[in-house]
């Protein structure tokens, strides 16, 4: 997509960043795609368009100054965005939702998903609730184990809410019986959320890494990358509630202590380096609760971060 001209200075982004879009799944030619995924599995009638739903648009805006993200000196990863490098980013737009269907948009993720996936590109989806990977996870089945490395002040082992088995409080539980996931790894859990005794004895038995937060704080975050196997390859999932609300205070679930921009740095580049990501989702993000636009700014430094640690690794050469 190029850069509309006749548009009044500093005009927000139609598309990331003003990457292409690309909806033809079909014939994908990329090495990274943006996916927005809107809409979970609810609990509740007034869950069934919140506005955790609103996120994948508004992430779109959230840098409007799309030339000087992408060619600009970026400090964060020692040049820009891209290394000067051809690499193809697109974004891939929503997926669409059936309003007399609501798993229909669950079924719609997952065929977008497996596109992108077996055209060979990095997934990047945005949601959402943190029930959107779930599809994703589907999607993502293979005959090697994968490494799952979730971020959250949650543990997600719920199996069910109100008899809905796929919603928000379960995307941890559902990947824990896809044959294609081997080791979890869940980093900031904290606070009060929707583990009972019961769920947290789940996740133990099943040889979950549990990281608290405050354990993380303790021993650093490069002694946490130490404790994730070797080599990949891995799905990183983030619960924006997961980073402490003082930089992502747009979250329906505030809860003090969590990761720290440095330490998500860190994790994204340590990560990335240590074998390959298949892909990643950032969920939770209410736009409505934003303060000063600063949830915006650091969920678009994360996936530039991510965007740019890959290419560095060499991902696409």
């Amino acid at each position: 997509m190029t850069k509309n001209l006749t548009a009044a200075p500093g005009t927000p982004p139609s598309t990331f960043l003003e990457y292409p879009l690309a909806l033809d799944l079909d014939n994908l030619a990329a090495d990274i795609a943006i996916l927005g995924i809107p809409f979970g599995m609810p609990y509740a009638p007034n869950e069934m368009a919140n506005d955790q739903s609103r996120a994948p648009d508004a992430f779109r805006l959230c840098s409007p100054e799309a030339d000087l993200t992408k060619n600009h000196f970026d400090w964060d990863l020692g040049g820009p965005l891209l290394d000067n490098r051809p690499i193809r980013v697109v974004d891939c737009g929503n997926v669409t939702a059936d309003m007399s269907d609501h798993a229909e948009h669950y079924r719609r993720a997952e065929v977008a998903a497996r596109k992108i996936l077996d055209s060979g590109a990095t997934l990047i989806t945005i949601g959402g609730d943190h029930g959107i990977p779930i599809p994703v996870m589907r999607a993502l089945e293979r005959k090697e184990k994968i490494t799952l490395v979730h971020v959250d002040a949650h543990l997600d082992w719920r199996d069910d809410v109100n008899g809905e088995h796929e919603g928000y409080s379960s995307p941890i539980r559902r990947a824990s019986e896809m044959d294609w996931f081997g080791d979890i790894i869940q980093i900031g859990i904290r606070g009060i959320g929707s583990a009972r005794t019961g769920e947290v004895e789940d996740a133990r038995a099943y040889g979950a890494n549990i990281i608290t937060a405050y354990e993380m704080h303790d021993i650093g975050m490069q002694a946490v990358l130490d404790r994730i196997p070797d080599g990949g390859p891995y799905y990183l999932t983030i619960d924006a509630d997961g980073i402490d609300p003082t930089i992502m205070p747009a979250v329906l679930a505030q809860t003090p202590g969590g990761l720290n921009w440095i330490q998500t740095h860190k994790l994204i580049h340590g990560l990335v380096n240590k074998g390959r990501v298949l892909g990643m989702d950032l969920v939770e993000i209410a736009p409505s609760y934003d303060v000063g636009n600063i949830t915006m700014v650091h969920a678009e430094r994360l996936i530039c971060n991510f965007i740019g640690a890959t290419v560095r690794a060499g991902y696409y050469d």
